[in-house]
């Protein structure tokens, strides 16, 4: 029986920190971890977790699925969320526990992640805003569709083995103006794939102690190994993401006026105008 180790030293050692400073916020890499075993991110423990999240914490699903499959395509696995933890090993599914920061213990594990992070995150893009924690549980041979998320993410692999396949943010050739639009004004995160993109992403390998860097709405996806995986997901905001997002949503609302604006520049600190227009806008009630 495997032991639960305390967190006594870094999570992140030094080599990872100095990793992140020079991958961050733009570009994806391979880090290195060291969370030991832990009595929260055991199978029994996120079983339970999920059956005490409400509805809208928990996403799970047949694992075996098509890379591009669209959101309104995905079957149920006909099980319930502790169902599928507990028989991950054998039932092909993929499941979510999202926002695990609403409880309280593991509000606090990930505060202490973050917070190893924080003297490298906070002098480029300032103040670490709306931590968030994800746990992903995933059956062998299993795929997390091609997506792209708002947040700075930081992955560690807890369990078993996956390959995440990362394309560059930003780059229309993989994630078109439209679909950025279409998700900061309510959509889904699953995009639209083509096998043309196969050879344009970044595949980092993932093994328990492994982690990695996915920058603010870099498409990606993910392919399970062998074996069950955990994997822990620590995010955050910042004004530069929030900037972007603004700016997108703010071009959506250009495009339904009939306009056909441009992709925002990367860097958020250039579109201040349409953002700052996107936020009066808001206040007075023009939009949603």
């Amino acid at each position: 029986m495997t032991m639960h180790q305390p967190i006594t030293a870094p999570v992140f050692p030094a080599e990872t920190l100095e990793r992140v400073a020079a991958l961050y916020p733009s570009q994806a890499g391979a880090l290195r971890h060291g969370l030991p075993d832990h009595p929260l991110l055991s199978l029994d423990a996120l079983a339970a977790l999920g059956e005490g999240l409400p509805a809208s914490q928990v996403e799970y699903n047949p694992g075996d699925l098509p890379v591009g499959i669209r959101p309104e395509d995905v079957p149920s696995n006909g099980l319930s969320i502790g169902e599928t933890i507990r028989t991950i090993d054998s039932n092909r599914s993929w499941a979510v526990l999202k926002n695990i920061e609403s409880e309280p213990a593991y509000r606090d594990l990930l505060m202490r992640l973050l917070g190893e992070l924080k003297p490298v995150v906070e002098p480029r893009t300032g103040a670490m805003l709306t931590p968030q924690g994800f746990i992903f549980v995933s059956s062998p041979g299993s795929i997390t569709p091609y997506h792209f998320d708002p947040e700075h993410n930081i992955l560690l692999q807890l369990r078993g083995s996956k390959v995440m396949n990362v394309w560059p943010a930003g780059d229309e050739r993989f994630a078109h103006r439209i679909e950025h639009e279409r998700y900061h004004s309510g959509g889904h995160r699953n995009l639209p794939w083509q096998q043309a993109f196969e050879g344009h992403q970044q595949r980092v390998p993932l093994a328990p102690g492994d982690a990695v860097l996915v920058p603010v709405m870099a498409p990606h996806f993910v392919a399970n190994g062998d074996a069950p995986s955990i994997s822990l997901s620590i995010t955050w905001r910042s004004e530069w993401s929030y900037r972007e997002s603004e700016a997108h949503a703010a071009n959506a609302l250009l495009r339904r006026m009939g306009m056909d604006p441009a992709m925002p520049p990367r860097w958020p600190g250039h579109a201040r105008i349409k953002t700052v227009g996107w936020r009066i806008a808001r206040r007075l009630r023009l939009v949603n």
